[in-house]
Formats: C-alpha cells, sequence, structure tokens
C-alpha cells in the first residue's frame, strides 16, 4: 500500500509478505478522549471531527456508534470519496455522498496526517477522529475510536444507549478478539494473499468462524446475549459487504450469508435497528471493484446480488431486545438497496 514516509507520499506496493500472506499495518495515532478533567482530549460537543469512507468496514463501525449514540450534532463528519487511487483517500464535493475537508480543506486526508505529525510514516487509513483545539489527530483504530465514542461522550450524546454495559464487558472484548483475524481481516486474509496456502488457509478459518457464530446465533438474538453490543457492531459491518463483495471480489465464495440459518436473519435485524441509515452500498461496492487494481485489473463493478435486507427476520422471538431509544421496524432508510 501507498504511504508516508517522512511526511511524504511514497507508492510502495503491496502488503504481502514474502509467503505470500496478507499482513495488516499497524495503526500510528493511539490517543485517547477521556472524560476526565486531567485529559489532553476531553468529550465536548463540536470539538472533534470524523474522518470517514462509506465503503470501509473499520470506519462503518464508528458511524454507527456515532448513529446509535446521537452523537451526530456533537460530533462533526467529513466522507472521503470510495475511490482510491495511488494518492490515497481524496476529498471530491462534488460527488455524490462525499465531502469536503473543513479542518484545513485538504484535497487528500493524508495532508491531515501531517498537519499532526509533519515526520509522519504510516500508512493513511479511515477513520481518524480529529481534534479541532489540539489541532491533531487524536486516533485512527477504529475499535479503539468505536469504544471512546461508546463511553467517554454520554454528557454530548442525545440518547442513553450503552454498548459496551457493565456484566457483558468481558464477553464483548472476548468476542470482538476472537472475530477480528478469522472474520473482519480474514475477508482481506483471503482477497489478498499472493499464494494458495495462505488463502487456503484464510478461507478456512473464515469460513469455519462463520459456521460458528452462525451456530451460536441459533439460540440468542445477539453475539454477546441478549444485548445489542459493540461486538455486534465489529460482525455487522463485515457481515453486510460479504455477498456483493467479499464472496466475489475477494474470492471468499464457499457460502453467501444469505445461505446462513441465522447470520443472514441476524444480519436483516441489525440492518433494521438503524443500522441502514449508515450503509451505502453503492460506496462499497465501487470501492472494492475499482480501487484493488491487483485484483481486479479491469475495474469492472460486478452488478449483483439484489439483497433485501427489509426482510422480516423474525429473530424478536429470541430473549433481547434493541435499546429502548432505537427504531427497530423495517421503515428505515434503504439506500443500499
Amino acid at each position: 500500500m501507498n504511504k508516508l514516509v517522512d511526511g511524504e507520499w511514497i507508492i510502495d506496493g503491496d502488503d504481502a509478505t514474502d509467503d505470500g500472506s496478507f499482513e495488516r499495518q499497524e495503526t500510528t495515532f493511539r490517543d485517547r478522549v477521556r472524560d476526565d478533567s486531567d485529559a489532553t482530549h476531553q468529550p465536548e460537543a463540536g470539538r472533534y471531527h470524523l474522518y470517514v469512507s462509506y465503503a470501509c468496514p473499520w470506519a462503518h463501525r464508528t458511524l454507527l456508534v456515532r448513529a446509535l449514540k446521537g452523537l451526530e450534532d456533537a460530533i462533526s463528519v467529513s466522507v472521503v470519496d470510495p475511490y482510491r487511487d495511488e494518492d490515497g483517500w481524496q476529498f471530491t464535493p462534488e460527488k455524490e455522498g462525499c465531502t469536503d475537508d473543513p479542518i484545513i480543506d485538504a484535497e487528500y486526508l493524508r495532508e491531515q496526517y501531517v498537519q499532526a505529525d509533519p515526520e509522519a510514516t504510516c500508512r493513511v487509513t479511515v477513520p481518524v477522529l480529529w481534534d479541532r483545539q489540539e489541532e491533531t489527530i487524536v486516533n485512527n483504530e477504529s475499535a479503539e475510536i468505536m469504544r471512546m465514542l461508546d463511553t467517554e461522550f454520554d454528557d454530548v450524546a442525545s440518547r442513553d444507549i450503552d454498548l459496551y454495559p457493565e456484566g457483558y464487558r468481558d464477553e464483548i472484548d472476548r468476542i470482538i478478539d476472537e472475530i477480528y483475524q478469522p472474520i473482519n481481516n480474514g475477508v482481506y486474509r483471503a482477497g489478498f494473499a499472493t499464494k494458495q496456502e495462505p488463502y487456503d488457509e484464510a478461507v478456512d478459518d473464515l469460513f469455519g468462524a462463520l459456521d460458528h457464530w452462525d451456530e451460536v446465533l441459533a439460540d440468542q438474538r445477539y453475539l454477546a446475549g441478549d444485548r445489542l453490543t459493540e461486538a455486534d457492531i465489529a460482525m455487522f459491518t463485515t457481515l453486510v459487504r460479504f455477498d456483493s463483495v467479499y464472496h466475489t471480489h475477494f474470492m471468499c465464495n464457499v457460502q453467501y450469508i444469505r445461505e446462513y440459518d441465522n447470520l443472514w436473519p441476524y444480519l436483516r435485524d441489525l440492518y433494521q435497528t438503524e443500522f441502514a441509515q449508515t450503509v451505502e452500498m453503492d460506496h462499497i461496492t465501487e470501492h472494492y471493484y475499482t480501487t484493488h487494481p491487483d485484483v481486479n485489473p479491469h475495474r469492472i463493478v460486478a452488478r449483483g446480488p439484489d439483497l433485501d435486507f427489509e426482510a422480516p427476520h423474525d429473530r424478536d422471538d429470541l430473549p433481547g431486545n434493541p435499546p429502548e431509544d432505537v427504531d427497530s421496524s423495517s421503515g428505515n432508510d434503504s439506500r443500499s438497496r
């Protein structure tokens, strides 16, 4: 992947190792917003800005927490172009669903990274949480931003929703860790493998994990039991992309999610619990099919499938309900269809 080296943009190639496996690079900015008077970054309405791509599953996690917690008025957002060429994530406000950069009027996201650290050596990724007051990046690690938005911004959130509740935290952390490598990162391990053996290993891990969670969800509504939590958000952003892009583009074609007895209704249940408003399937398909020329050299966007995320799911018969303030009807924004 292309990246910054000492603040300069370098065309660097891919992330495959010598054995042909895909290795995800560590994120760079790891500060925290804390609800503490001694913290450098304290939660305040209007202070923070989130940079995302609708296409990116990691950025999608943060958009979901922002929406479910009711942080739209407290934390502003910029959306980059789903197409990413060798110059990286770009701001194209003239394109539907995309925005400009209100912070430094940048053309490319990498400019924010250099603004925060003129000697930055790292990949330029989304999401990015920016602190207007300190004029720097707080964090660009999706799991940590998700957790901060969920636990540190209650005083400026318009909804009293807890996605990391006491009594569930160890289980939530365990599940997020357990699904990361085989599922969330597993689709990339399969899609970006350059040799047969690491591809086979990734696919075996992926579908072994999907089979496992399909069995778990036969008797419980959510991954951690009867409560909607961060674990479900981490799973949703992979599942909602699976049949449209990962199955075909990343050769994760052993089975569609829509063929699973429990994962498919579980996905529809989440989608209909206000998750739909954060899904932009046009951005998702354009990004994946046009941005990885090593995988899809002709950049042809696959046409199907036509998925009905609004179909009845019948999972409300299982123990547990969505948070009280969240609409679980099927009348949500259906922009992904």
